[in-house]
């Protein structure tokens, strides 16, 4: 039987759930699995995870995030702890959790490639240092 995780749930939330909110589900899982586990969704969808990101994400990371995750639906996500969003712009659905942040970032989409980069390199930030507060407690 499977053990169920007791790492906090972390749910990163964007409208179309295709650029911001699947970096940091990658970012999460790759600088913060072993301290939460992470997701992300949105109140609508894509057909495909914005080429920009997949690209610069197979660039800076070697993390090809379509091989792992796909545009969801806040419904197909588990009960989650902490909800991220990503700075819409938009009043975003309540989904319950324990906190919730907002992150405040311009959606690169259609924007020049040092855009795209300095939003990748900002949610790196911001995921270290999400890791950094879980794993201090200091919510």
């Amino acid at each position: 039987m499977k053990k169920e995780s007791t790492k906090p749930k972390v749910a990163f939330i964007c409208i179309h759930n295709s650029c911001r909110s699947q970096i940091a589900e990658a970012l999460g899982k790759h600088f913060a699995s072993d301290v939460f586990e992470s997701y992300s969704a949105g109140t609508e969808t894509k057909a495909q995870i914005n080429q920009d990101a997949v690209r610069l994400m197979k660039q800076l990371y070697g993390i090809d995030i379509e091989k792992t995750q796909r545009s969801k639906l806040l419904s197909e996500i588990p009960a989650v702890d902490t909800v991220i969003t990503m700075g819409c712009n938009v009043q975003c659905p309540f989904l319950p959790c324990k906190h919730r942040e907002d992150w405040g970032l311009d959606d690169p989409t259609g924007k020049g490639e040092d855009e795209f980069i300095a939003v990748i390199h900002n949610i790196e930030q911001h995921i270290k240092n999400l890791r950094a507060r879980i794993e201090a407690d200091s919510f």
